[in-house]
């Protein structure tokens, strides 16, 4: 009753096989993240699922002509585009037939590899490391760590460089010469917070200690929404690591008040996601009262030793605003180094583009900042004015 079909599948009808038909499978092999299709001939008096094609790409949109002579798909790895392609001997040769971005060979692009270790529990992980396309063993690069639940599966998947709409933008941070490491976290019902110190930071200290290439002193750590949590909570944790910098977008820092609150997108009050859902406590507030404690930033903010930019917007329809101001106003109130953005009719990924460019160039002279030395823009050193905002940016460099 259930049909499995990767996203955008089109002309697909769900409807009963017909007998002795041949039957064609989308794949993806959870090993080495290449997908491809494979057919089963259900004429033949014992079928076997027979391989066709397996890639390391992201093949997509399958669709044969009519007479059955020609198959036209689409397929994507992080350094090619998804061009259109085409087969006429059912994938002995391919034949591209659009260049739809001609214009990357001009940049400094990247490569991905796939990386593994183990958890501090001895879980075995998996993640993506990105490296800058003129890569050189002998130079020291800075690390940004980026996360959002398990995405290794990506591993082969193209990214566009475009303007952040909440998180880093990959291959833009790659062409700039930074390594991205984006790990894979398994969580354990209760402790997500401390779930994502056990599986990202012995991840990390592997790659450190195998490549001299990553700058152990220039390290950090950036997400958004459920990884902005994650963000927030590792901060509080120097004595496992102790990140240069980090970015938090829209975090949940405080998990008492967040508990009862609104998800304004939707209606839903949140309770339902820290007792069954993503945010993974397993209790109500009640029951689980030392776990929401626990896994809070806010009440352990006297620990942080990390400068920390958070963004989160007046209109955010899926983590209440005031979850960002409570950490911002409890950093200041301690004396830490931690900035806000904040773009005003904006939700909880920036929707105008004229904001997302804004927020690109803070992220940029953020990380610049602290992880390559570069001069501190007007609006950390001195900041904007709540009156001044949108006539003064104060994106101009200052001298040291």
């Amino acid at each position: 009753d259930e049909t499995l079909l990767p996203a955008g599948t089109p002309g697909v009808k769900k409807e009963p096989f017909k007998p002795k038909e041949t039957i064609y499978f989308s794949v993806f092999d959870n090993k080495t993240k290449e997908s491809g299709y494979y057919y089963k001939e259900m004429g033949k008096r014992r079928p076997v699922m027979t391989r066709w094609v397996q890639e390391p790409v992201t093949f997509a949109y399958l669709t044969r002509s009519k007479d059955g002579k020609v198959m036209i798909y689409s397929k994507q790895n992080f350094v090619n585009s998804p061009d259109v392609w085409f087969t006429k001997d059912k994938f002995k040769t391919q034949v591209r037939i659009t260049d739809i971005n001609p214009q990357q060979k001009e940049y400094n692009w990247g490569t991905a590899g796939l990386v593994h270790w183990k958890s501090a529990t001895g879980l075995d992980l998996e993640g993506i490391l990105y490296k800058p396309e003129n890569f050189d063993p002998a130079k020291k690069y800075p690390m940004i760590v980026y996360f959002y639940e398990r995405t290794s599966h990506t591993l082969h998947t193209y990214r566009a460089p475009a303007p952040s709409r909440s998180t880093i933008n990959i291959p833009f941070f790659v062409s700039n010469e930074y390594i991205v490491f984006v790990p894979d976290i398994a969580y354990q019902t209760g402790h997500p917070g401390k779930s994502a110190l056990d599986c990202i930071v012995p991840g990390v200290k592997k790659l450190i200690a195998e490549n001299s290439w990553i700058d152990a002193d220039n390290i950090a750590i950036q997400g958004q929404s459920w990884g902005g949590y994650q963000v927030a909570y590792m901060v509080t944790q120097p004595q496992v690591f102790k990140w240069k910098a980090a970015g938090a977008g829209a975090p949940v820092s405080n998990m008492t008040s967040a508990y009862g609150g609104i998800r304004w997108g939707s209606g839903m009050v949140r309770q339902f996601q820290y007792e069954h859902s993503q945010s993974r406590i397993g209790q109500n507030l009640w029951d689980g009262f030392d776990l929401y404690i626990e896994n809070s930033p806010l009440f352990f903010a006297d620990k942080v030793e990390t400068p920390l930019l958070i963004m989160h917007n007046d209109k955010d329809e899926a983590v209440p605003w005031y979850q960002g101001i409570e950490l911002f106003t409890a950093l200041r109130r301690l004396g830490k180094p931690v900035w806000m953005l904040q773009y005003n009719n904006e939700s909880h990924n920036l929707g105008e583009r004229v904001n997302a460019k804004d927020l690109s160039m803070r992220l940029e002279q953020f990380f610049n900042h602290f992880l390559k030395g570069a001069p501190m823009p007007v609006w950390m050193k001195t900041g904007v004015p709540a009156t001044r905002k949108g006539i003064d940016w104060g994106l101009e460099l200052t001298t040291p």
